[in-house]
Formats: C-alpha cells, sequence, structure tokens
C-alpha cells in the first residue's frame, strides 16, 4: 500500500512538470515567441544545440530554454552589441538538432564569446528585421 502511495506521488508531479512545460511552450509560443537553437562557445568541439524560444523585447532578444524551470529567460542579447559574423546551411547532424528548414547565423555579442544561432525562414526573416530596424545612427555590421 505504502509503494502504491509512492509511485503516484511521483507519477503526479512528472505529470504536472509535463503540464507545465506545455503551458510554458504554448504560452510564450502565442505572445509572439519563435523555435530558435542556441550554440553557445561554437568552437568548442563538444558544444551541443539547445532548444529554446525567442521573443523580441524592445532592444533585448530573449531566449528561453525549453527544458528548464526558470521563469526568467536564459540568455539575453542586447540588440545593440549583436553582430552576424557569418550564416550557412546545418551541416552533418545538425540538422537534426535545429529546428527544420534552419538557417544557422554565427553571432558576435558584445559579452564577447561568439554565438551560434539556428532558425527556420520566418523566424530568419523577423531577426533580421528586427535587427536591422536598429535606432538611427547605428550602423549594423554583418557578412554577406
Amino acid at each position: 500500500m505504502q509503494t502504491a502511495i509512492i509511485v503516484s506521488a511521483v507519477l503526479l508531479v512528472l505529470l504536472v512538470i509535463a503540464a507545465w512545460y506545455g503551458l510554458r511552450w504554448v504560452g510564450m509560443r502565442r505572445r509572439g515567441g519563435v523555435s530558435v537553437a542556441l550554440r553557445w562557445n561554437p568552437d568548442r568541439e563538444r558544444a551541443g544545440w539547445h532548444l529554446g524560444i525567442a521573443r523580441y523585447h524592445g532592444e533585448e532578444f530573449l531566449w528561453y530554454r525549453v527544458w528548464s524551470l526558470r521563469t526568467g529567460p536564459d540568455r539575453v542579447f542586447a540588440r545593440e552589441g549583436l553582430e552576424i559574423a557569418d550564416r550557412r546551411d546545418p551541416v552533418g547532424n545538425e540538422s537534426y538538432a535545429v529546428p527544420a528548414g534552419s538557417t544557422v547565423l554565427r553571432c558576435q555579442p558584445a559579452s564577447g564569446e561568439p554565438i551560434e544561432v539556428a532558425m527556420g525562414p520566418d523566424a530568419l526573416t523577423g531577426f533580421l528585421s528586427w535587427l536591422e530596424s536598429a535606432p538611427p545612427g547605428r550602423r549594423i555590421r554583418r557578412a554577406s
């Protein structure tokens, strides 16, 4: 009897966590979030892709990891300090780790360490529009 109660409690906790993740994902997508995979320190041999949802909040690009219990963003990038250094298609097994039809952008944020952002065509168009719509007087440098 004791074991059945413990198993039931564990299953209930797992169900609540799964429901929370699902509601979080749907809520973020409804508030204008887009599916984006992010990889920091891409020059490291074992740097992996992390799936998440990104949102634009004024001058900031907010990225939320899908499998995180945090309520706030996991990474925040200011538009002012973000530059696109390179653009490429996913290679090898990367196509399984990033959203379908993704383009990979290598970005250099003001914080120093490079990142790679992978997003589908619609999200890419929105990201480039957001990045290029910087306030007057600011030049955006990016690779062709």
